[in-house]
């Protein structure tokens, strides 16, 4: 029957049917209150918020807004961090004897951790302008908009959400779908999250970039959240279409609207500080860890990779590990240094930086001896895609309870991510770059 009703008046049943209960709603209303309701604020700000023509181009302006803000106001902070940094660099080498110290010191704990910290101001700001988007009520209203183009591409309307999530941390966005109720969607939702580019994600395409995109560089981040959303939402409807689990249509979608709210400066800067401090834990430990491994495996053996006066690192362990995988990534134009930040990146995405650093690759001048702007952009869209950190993979396991979905989620990932960066790299050279 649903389907008769989409063939003959080109609407899906749930949505009509939807349509029409708010039309009686709005003859009955008139007849029962007094008098006439007068516009209000909140009223006028939907009627383009929410409008069917201007609610997506609304949604993308303030997106780039949102994304033109944390570039370009978190650069300066971000350049004094790596001037500090540098500098303590300078100052352990020059000022510990042992060499091996020195080394581990300042390339490793200073140059390889201080890469990493140099992303913390437009981490900061990116979940200061989230907050300021969900206190005012208008992250909701986003949700709504979203809906009639999501459920037409199979996915819920609730996806919206645990996807939103996801552009802080994947993790808390795959939680966040226990709140649908039909088990395919939430499944479903959860195979398609790790498209949605968590901040861990955010100082790789900063430091790429920066360095290789030049003017572009705040165009190049949007361009990569703009294309997981793209992505996951033809996923699922590949998925709807492949995989017997995922026939048939989503659940219908009911979302309450907020009032609109003007944001107090105390609760934007609480919820900035509760997601940003995820970030400085992680920094902390994980990527602190990391960071040792890296230069150990960099730095030795210590007689072969330092018998000149340069560090001859492509004749360490990483760049034995290096070499070994290189020739799988050629086609993208990846060098062996590349592919072993990818490498490392599965363990934490703010690795793949730290793994740069650590190489001797921390300023735009060594990277652009590396990336290409399309080579650069065909990394950063590889970074998005492929394999999500192992904690997103254990909650995967956790929230689906099966490793099939799991190892689909991590396969299809990789394939995906490949096929695209070569895709960008195909396209570009077609252009003559």
């Amino acid at each position: 029957m649903s389907e008769k009703i989409k063939e003959l008046l080109g609407e899906e049943a749930e949505v009509l049917l939807a349509e029409k209960r708010y039309e009686v709603i709005s003859r009955i209303l008139p007849k029962v209150l007094k008098g006439k309701k007068p516009l209000t604020r909140s009223d006028l700000l939907d009627k383009a918020f929410l409008n069917k023509y201007l609610g997506i181009p609304v949604f993308l302006a303030l997106w780039w807004a949102l994304f033109r803000f944390t570039f370009d106001v978190s650069a300066p902070l971000s350049d004094l961090i790596d001037m500090v940094f540098g500098r303590l660099g300078e100052i352990a080498s020059m000022s510990i004897q042992n060499e091996q110290l020195a080394s581990f010191v300042a390339d490793g704990l200073i140059g390889g951790l201080g890469s990493v910290l140099v992303f913390i101001p437009p981490i900061f700001f990116l979940f200061f302008g989230l907050a300021i988007l969900e206190d005012s009520g208008y992250l909701a209203r986003a949700a709504f908009v979203v809906d009639r183009v999501m459920y037409k591409l199979g996915l819920h309307g609730k996806s919206f959400i645990p996807m939103l999530l996801g552009f802080g941390c994947n993790i808390p966005g795959i939680m966040a779908t226990r709140t649908i109720d039909k088990e395919e969607d939430r499944i479903l939702t959860i195979l398609v999250n790790p498209l949605m580019s968590c901040s861990a994600r955010l100082p790789v395409y900063v430091f790429i970039g920066g360095a290789v995109l030049g003017g572009y560089a705040a165009a190049g981040v949007y361009s990569m959240y703009i294309l997981g959303i793209v992505l996951a939402v033809l996923m699922a409807l590949l998925f709807r279409r492949i995989i017997p689990y995922f026939k048939g249509k989503p659940s219908a979608f009911i979302l309450e609207l907020p009032m609109y709210a003007m944001p107090t400066l105390r609760s934007t800067l609480a919820h900035m500080w509760e997601r940003g401090v995820l970030f400085l834990k992680k920094a902390g430990t994980i990527i602190l860890l990391a960071t040792v491994v890296i230069w150990a495996l960099s730095a030795y053996p210590w007689g072969a990779v330092h018998s000149g006066d340069e560090p001859l690192i492509e004749a360490s362990y990483v760049g034995f590990l290096g070499h070994a995988i290189e020739p799988i990534f050629r086609p993208l134009g990846f060098d062996w240094r590349a592919t072993v930040a990818l490498f490392f990146g599965f363990v934490a995405k703010e690795i793949v930086v730290d793994t740069f650093g650590v190489l001797g690759l921390g300023g735009a001048e060594e990277l652009q001896q590396v990336f290409n702007p399309v080579t650069g952009l065909a990394f950063m869209a590889f970074t998005l895609i492929y394999i999500p950190c192992l904690a997103t993979i254990g909650v995967i396991y956790r929230e689906t309870n099966s490793w099939k979905w799991t190892v689909f989620t991590v396969v299809y990932g990789v394939v995906l991510a490949y096929f695209v960066a070569f895709l960008i790299v195909g396209i570009g050279g077609m252009l003559g770059y």
